[in-house]
């Protein structure tokens, strides 16, 4: 079994090849390739974590498409003086297909 770890956006996530990840947003257009940095390679039982050796490791991924996320709610209150304040966010997302790890 091959598969890698790799760092998307302050997260790590585990791919193996044909695997579709939500990533936050890419700056690529769909359709296009784009390379992941991986943090770990795994290939049956030798397991790479030297970051000499990961340098030569590339995670290319296809875009799929963008997203957003659902959405979240900010409340603020504070008691006895009539402040209130609402505040909504939606992540913008991008969804891309893992494609091959080298």
């Amino acid at each position: 079994m091959v598969y890698a770890v790799v760092r998307a956006g302050g997260r790590q996530e585990k791919v193996e090849v044909g695997t579709v990840v939500v990533l936050d947003r890419q700056k690529a257009k769909i359709g296009a390739s784009i390379e992941l940095p991986a943090v770990l390679f795994v290939d049956g039982d030798a397991v790479t974590t030297d970051a000499d050796k990961l340098a030569k490791v590339t995670v290319t991924a296809e875009v799929i498409g963008e997203e957003r996320g659902p959405k979240i709610v900010i409340q603020k209150f504070k008691n006895k003086t009539g402040y209130k304040k609402r505040q909504g966010h939606r992540q913008d997302l991008t969804r891309v297909k893992v494609t091959g790890i080298k």
